[in-house]
């Protein structure tokens, strides 16, 4: 035995040539005078290159498991798929082209003359999942219900002979998603732990929703042991009194509900959409299930109860801990499939209404008029489209969904996740986010000296209004902003929501134009310039104005010769409509950049046909 394991074994062989030669090697070496016929057509090399064949093979497979084994080597479709749902990410394999739809509607007019409005009453209320198609059959549908009661732009549409309005023209635009959507029923009769459902069609792009046969809603989740879901409820008085007063802006309020009907998606090697539901089967509450006084340890009672055994993990099996399992009951599951590059249709490619489902009240006499007036157009082309999703387009996607966790860490997640928010709960325009301070109680002096504070964060939020004006966010966007920021916050952060500082400007500026130039020219395309450069949408919170390069932009126009004179002033009255802020710009500057306040600020010139003052000088 001594002897054997002193023998030189080589375990750095790879493949079948270096297996081979060890071989040999390992005979000569320790069985020299029992076999010495090393032919290649001796016995022995035949056991010796079968062998190494073995070891080959072996060798292969080892390594390519271990490569299959990780996402950034792994070429199996089934392995990345597996991979990429273990890191977090959902891949769904088509993606849909969306578009801006216009969609229409006629009212009848009340009042006359000068009086004259549109009825109002006769506003239609569209219920989401409208579907419209192109002449080609191409379908699209909406994920969101349209009021035209709500901010329609309003038109002029009919004028009766005796001079006065008829009928006017109601326009609003709704998102649209291409895909088919279809519905089918699944039967289940008794519970079963984590029971599988599998989607018929291959090219699955959405789940749009999952009822049972009494009327319940399923709701998918990233994960089982998620037990919150979002929920939108329309803003209305009757749901919520405070905040319906912003219903034209906020016309849905965000909830959380927690719910234990839920279950999560998986896209399997086939590419059809596997549906995985929970675990819960007893009928028993749960608090009579997980571990109590009764049940610790084992909790078997003809069993010895140890208090030192651990907790038995398969009482949490039976709760609704993973969400419960569906029994005695059909699920009717609807869903969007399609996808390709020949859904993204152009201009004007969008006009039939194949479904449609209409929310008000039918005691009014002439709303089916109203109905039958309902037209749609999109203006805009439908992009987004794709083939089928690639291998390496999916790996990489994982990765990134890895890498964010879905959660919000640094600074970038939280902006991200303000601007992600969806845009029927309110609009956020700008965000900044800077870690929060206190004051230091232990400073006796005056002022006293501020401390950071690492365990909050203040966000500093500003909305636009219908002029594109920044203003303060109102309470109902607040509000869902807040819930939004809950699911995806660190448990360990305080989030302080707060509305940044509106700076109005006003500015001055001469210039010297080319010979021989229509000078009224050149400071009007001055003018034009400086509103692109200083327009709302190029502002940001805490963002510098650098003077120079303002004038270099200026200076490189036509008919411009050069800028002599160009200055920052500020408006504050808050009585012509500026935010009240007072701001010394002239201290402000610095190496000819304009800075913001230390308190979270942005500039903004709010009527940039009054506030921006031009005229022509002579060299």
């Amino acid at each position: 035995m001594a002897d054997l394991i002193k023998k030189d074994v080589k375990y750095l062989n790879k493949d079948f040539a270096q297996f081979r030669q060890n071989l040999i090697n390992f005979a000569k070496n320790y069985f020299p005078n029992t076999y010495q016929d090393f032919n290649e057509s001796s016995p022995g090399m035949m056991f010796m290159e079968m062998s190494s064949y073995v070891g080959d093979v072996l060798s292969y497979y080892t390594d390519n498991s271990f490569k299959e084994s990780l996402l950034s080597t792994a070429e199996e479709s089934s392995n990345v798929l597996a991979l990429s749902q273990l890191f977090g990410y959902k891949p769904r394999l088509n993606a849909p082209a969306t578009c801006m739809l216009d969609i229409f509607q006629l009212v009848p007019a009340k009042g006359t003359g000068e009086n004259a409005s549109p009825d109002m009453e006769y506003a239609l209320t569209i219920a989401s999942g409208m579907e419209v198609s192109t002449d080609d059959g191409i379908i699209f549908h909406t994920e969101e219900a349209l009021d035209f009661s709500q901010d329609p732009e309003i038109t002029v549409y009919e004028i009766d002979v005796s001079g006065n309005v008829a009928r006017y023209l109601l326009k609003k635009q709704v998102k649209v998603i291409s895909g088919t959507i279809k519905s089918i029923d699944f039967s289940f009769t008794d519970p079963k732990p984590y029971d599988k459902i599998i989607l018929p069609d291959s090219n699955v792009i959405d789940i749009i929703s999952c009822t049972d046969s009494a009327g319940n809603t399923w709701y998918e989740t990233d994960y089982l042991a998620q037990d919150t879901i979002f929920e939108d409820i329309a803003n209305i008085p009757f749901n919520d009194p405070d905040l319906a007063q912003y219903r034209s802006t906020v016309p849905y309020i965000l909830k959380l509900k927690r719910t234990a009907r839920r279950f999560t998606s998986r896209l399997r090697d086939d590419s059809r959409v596997e549906l995985l539901f929970g675990s819960g089967v007893s009928s028993d509450a749960d608090e009579e299930i997980i571990p109590n006084p009764k049940n610790v340890g084992h909790g078997l009672e003809y069993l010895r109860r140890t208090t030192t055994d651990n907790v038995d993990p398969t009482n949490f099996l039976y709760t609704s801990t993973y969400g419960i399992a569906p029994s005695n009951t059909t699920l009717t599951i609807r869903y969007s499939y399609g996808g390709g590059i020949e859904e993204n249709v152009g201009i004007n490619s969008i006009s039939s209404i194949s479904s449609i489902t209409y929310l008000n009240e039918t005691g009014l006499v002439d709303l089916t008029t109203s109905k039958d007036s309902v037209a749609v157009i999109n203006n805009e082309p439908a992009i987004g489209a794709r083939a089928r999703q690639d291998l390496d387009s999916i790996r990489q996607n994982a990765m990134a969904a890895f890498a964010a966790q879905n959660r919000a860490i640094t600074r970038e997640d939280y902006i991200a996740r303000v601007y992600s928010m969806p845009s029927r709960f309110g609009t956020i325009a700008k965000a900044y986010v800077i870690g929060d301070s206190q004051i230091n109680t232990e400073d006796k002096t005056y002022p006293a000296e501020t401390i950071s504070n690492p365990y909050a964060l203040n966000l500093y939020v500003l909305a636009q209004n219908a002029d594109n004006n920044f203003t303060d966010t109102n309470q109902a966007i607040l509000e869902n902003l807040r819930t939004y920021l809950s699911q995806y916050r660190m448990l360990t952060d305080a989030l302080n929501i707060k509305s940044a500082f509106i700076i109005n400007l006003g500015i001055n500026f001469e210039v010297i134009p080319v010979p021989n130039v229509n000078s009224n020219e050149v400071v009007l395309r001055c003018i034009d310039r400086l509103k692109t450069l200083l327009s709302n949408d190029r502002m940001q919170i805490n963002g510098p104005l650098n003077i120079s390069s303002i004038i270099s932009d200026l200076d490189s126009l036509e008919g411009v010769q050069s800028v002599p004179t160009f200055e920052f002033y500020n408006l504050h009255n808050a009585s012509r409509g500026y935010s009240g802020n007072e701001y010394d710009v002239k201290s402000a500057i610095k190496n000819n950049i304009l800075y913001p306040s230390l308190d979270p600020s942005i500039f903004e010139i709010k009527y940039p046909n009054a506030d921006i003052k031009g005229k022509v000088v002579k060299p």
